[in-house]
């Protein structure tokens, strides 16, 4: 049995062995080591590479993007860092390390200058998606990598590399990174650099681990202790970079646990006769869950008993909070009751004046209501280009009040109309973006599909 064990073992082992596939050694390297330098026209390369890249992410072109990632040589020194790791190559690690600064330097410097003088500068869906990496990033980067160094010292090459530098995408998060330093927005520098880390530390273990694996010869001798030395230098440098990410993808997977679970407490608890509940939406920093309902108005007996059921869906940290009712009439209805306020009381000169006052007040409400009504046009048009999924899109100016108290808050409410489900990280993207292009202070998205 053990014999039999071992023999489809070998089988196994054999199928998946890449030591005979194996290009000249010496050829492999030789070809890592022209690809780290960066001066001259490969310098001029790269400038050009961010450029696109940068164009690519301002007007929102998936496809400008992906052309920038194949024209761009920053794979190089980071594959020259992996190799000289593995064979112990001090030199080529310091050329690659020197180039590899130089290049991410220039790049940064480069976006920064395009996005500083570009008349736009709104943060569009393909530049806010390189500005919250997660686990699934250290992944990606991983494979590309692997792929990579795979491709590069082996015989049957075929379309790996062009695959792998898509894949590992490390120039648009470059751009990102100086699209945030020129609008001056630190978190958005701050994420697509460390998406760029992510890249450059996991494609370099890949690299690593693959001249390993491929049993390239060590270029100088290296005792033990010290080896083991590296090794957990390596290690550390691992666990460090994906401790971020990890905490990102684990909120990430608790926000799509907790909507399913205000799913489930809607559908089970709120379901009135008379009343449709025609969004759901759940706001983690104010603890709240808003509800939109049409129809029959829900009394509050039934609110304050679906709120004390929320602990069973654990959701008992969050408050319920109902929006019933259009806020568009109740504004119409106040102008008018304002109007016949005037017409039917003329005491005195001082009453006309407060009068003329709240009527003023209330026409610059009412040309806010407009001004979003009119911005809505424009909105859904580049909403459906950037969200093709997007059917339409409504933004209005509303005013909320909570079941359980009497204060009041106003924000601009955007409900979006989509063809089929939109996942969680396009919502929040989608959100994002409105709320940047109508320059709201508070913006609640509602999707219904």
């Amino acid at each position: 049995m053990t014999h039999n064990n071992k023999t489809l073992w070998q089988v196994i082992k054999g199928y998946f062995n890449a030591v005979p596939d194996k290009e000249n050694e010496e050829e492999t390297i030789r070809q890592i080591n022209s690809g780290v330098p960066f001066h001259g026209a490969n310098l001029w390369v790269l400038v050009f590479a961010i450029l696109i890249a940068s164009l690519g992410l301002n007007v929102n072109s998936t496809a400008v993007i992906i052309g920038a990632m194949l024209i761009s040589p920053l794979m190089g020194p980071i594959i020259g860092m992996g190799l000289a790791i593995g064979i112990t190559d001090l030199d080529l690690l310091k050329r690659s390390i020197t180039s590899y600064l130089v290049a991410t330097t220039i790049s940064v410097a480069t976006a920064t200058t395009y996005f500083l003088i570009t008349p736009l500068n709104e943060a569009q869906s393909e530049l806010l998606a390189r500005t919250s990496p997660t686990l699934y990033d250290v992944l990606i980067a991983l494979c590309g990598g692997a792929a990579g160094i795979l491709a590069i010292s082996t015989k049957g090459k075929g379309n790996v590399i062009p695959g792998v530098a898509i894949a590992t995408a490390l120039m648009p998060p470059l751009c990102t990174a100086g699209y945030g330093l020129a609008v001056g927005n630190l978190s958005y520098f701050l994420g697509a650099f460390y998406l760029f880390f992510i890249n450059t530390v996991f494609i370099i273990l890949a690299t690593y681990v693959g001249v390993r694996m491929l049993k390239f010869e060590h270029k100088q001798f290296v005792n033990p202790a010290r080896m083991k030395k590296v090794n957990q230098y390596i290690i550390g440098v691992v666990i460090l970079t994906m401790i971020p990410s990890a905490y990102m993808t684990i909120r990430i997977i608790t926000r799509s646990m907790l909507n399913n679970s205000s799913s489930k407490f809607v559908k089970a608890e709120l379901d009135y006769q008379g009343t449709r509940i025609i969004s759901e939406e759940r706001d983690d920093n104010a603890k709240t869950l808003n509800i939109v309902a049409v129809g029959k108005i829900i009394p509050d007996n039934e609110l304050n008993r679906a709120q004390g059921l929320m602990s069973k869906y654990g959701l008992g940290e969050y408050k319920l909070n109902v929006i019933q009712g259009s806020q568009t009439d109740s504004l119409l209805l106040l102008n008018k009751e304002l109007a016949s306020a005037t017409t039917s009381t003329i005491a005195n000169q001082q009453k006309l004046i407060e009068q003329s006052a709240q009527i003023q007040k209330l026409e610059s409400e009412l040309n806010a209501y407009t001004r979003y009504a009119d911005l809505g046009k424009d909105v859904r048009r580049e909403a459906k280009a950037m969200f093709p999924i997007v059917r339409s899109i409504a933004i209005a100016k509303a005013t909320e009040a909570h079941a359980d108290t009497t204060k009041t808050r106003n924000y601009v409410l955007a409900v979006v109309d989509c063809e089929g489900k939109i996942t969680p990280e396009n919502h929040r993207r989608l959100s994002t973006w409105l709320k940047e292009r109508v320059k709201a202070d508070s913006l609640r998205l509602i999707v219904s599909q």
